[in-house]
């Protein structure tokens, strides 16, 4: 009880709703439909789904060339708070060129794919590759992750290395738990207090995080979009163009079934991991490495001092970094197509390469 009491007296110290901006920042925008605030099964179904061998149903969407023509076959897995249908601005030209076949779904929970009550690191890389068999993309595709769609990805590196053809991170969240991390390179780090404390919320007082983040008081959606200690210029200037995180507004997360789809999915991705993936094996053939890392310079959510760190403890990994990138870098002009072309061609764009590559050992 004093250590509840602590912990209230300290939630109300912050002055700006800390607990809140953390679900958001690590979110890309989405574009929901405005019933997503309803029980899921109360919504129609309006995209393809399939079964899972547990009974459950994932939802999808197809892009690009169709599959039994295509050369490249890419899924891509969206990050908190998103769905399915988060923009991936790759130009259509370029999908026409390559021969690119691109699949999107809604992870467990999201969108219209049902809840995984036993949501885990394997569970989400035997979910993309029950998808990929079902819709009968092969023996190898690519999978891009995006912001904490990432640790889905990292478990494909993990569990499904064989099925892998490429594998591209944009702006992947990093666990301050992973034991390769050196604890002076991650003791000052506001940020990983901010994790500590909603993961301790998440886990042992839900009830009370719920009420945190949905309290009439706190600063609007709005206010948080634009605070410059998350989001960069570049950033704000991206979300005034997009539509925003509607999943994460306060009427969504009153909603039982949006709150515990995002409490559970932060749950897997910041709780202790059964690998660490700085001690992963390059899984590609030959020397050209096949794995890509992209982050903004300028990322407020996740330093670049600590994307670099684990770029370095892999040294098979391309990292790229963009000068002048916030957190949002997927929406950036001409990025999407950078990503594809370097992880699809191995084409690298020199404006992207890091001037200075100091990592710690």
């Amino acid at each position: 009880m004093k250590r509840v009491k602590h912990l209230l007296t300290l939630l109300t110290q912050i002055p700006q709703a800390q607990t809140q901006k953390i679900c958001r920042c690590f979110c890309q925008g989405t574009q929901l439909s405005p019933n997503h605030n309803a029980q899921l099964d109360d919504l129609p179904a309006v995209s393809p789904r399939i079964k899972l061998r547990d009974g459950r149903h994932l939802s999808y969407i197809e892009r690009g060339v169709p599959k039994d023509m295509a050369k490249y076959k890419v899924i891509i897995v969206h990050g908190f708070g998103s769905s399915k249908e988060m923009n991936f601005l790759a130009p259509q030209d370029l999908i026409d060129e390559l021969g690119i076949y691109l699949l999107q779904y809604d992870r467990a929970g999201y969108g219209e794919s049902d809840p995984n009550p036993k949501r885990s690191l394997k569970s989400e890389a035997l979910d993309i590759e029950e998808l990929a068999d079902q819709l009968q993309l092969g023996p190898q595709f690519y999978v891009i992750g995006v912001s904490m769609g990432s640790y889905a990805s990292w478990s494909c590196l993990k569990y499904l290395p064989h099925r892998l053809a490429g594998l591209a991170l944009i702006a992947p969240v990093i666990n301050y738990r992973w034991p390769s991390f050196p604890k002076s390179l991650i003791r000052e780090d506001y940020r990983r207090k901010l994790v500590h404390w909603s993961m301790w919320l998440a886990n042992h007082w839900p009830r009370l995080l719920h009420w945190w983040v949905t309290q009439k008081w706190l600063p609007s959606t709005a206010v948080i979009e634009k605070n410059p200690a998350f989001f960069n210029k570049t950033d704000v200037d991206i979300l005034k163009t997009i539509p925003g995180f509607p999943m994460l507004t306060k009427d969504s997360l009153r909603e039982q079934v949006v709150f515990d789809t995002l409490r559970h999915d932060w749950r897997v991705a910041f709780g202790k991991w059964e690998f660490d993936p700085m001690k992963l094996s390059n899984p590609f053939p030959q020397n050209r490495s096949s794995f890509h890392i992209w982050h903004g310079y300028e990322d407020k959510v996740v330093p670049s001092e600590l994307q670099r760190f684990v770029s370095g403890k892999l040294p098979w990994i391309h990292y790229h970094e963009v000068p002048d990138g916030g957190h949002l870098i997927i929406y950036y002009r001409g990025l999407c197509e950078a990503i594809l072309r370097a992880l699809l061609l191995g084409q690298e764009n020199i404006a992207y390469r890091p001037k200075t590559l100091l990592f710690e050992s």
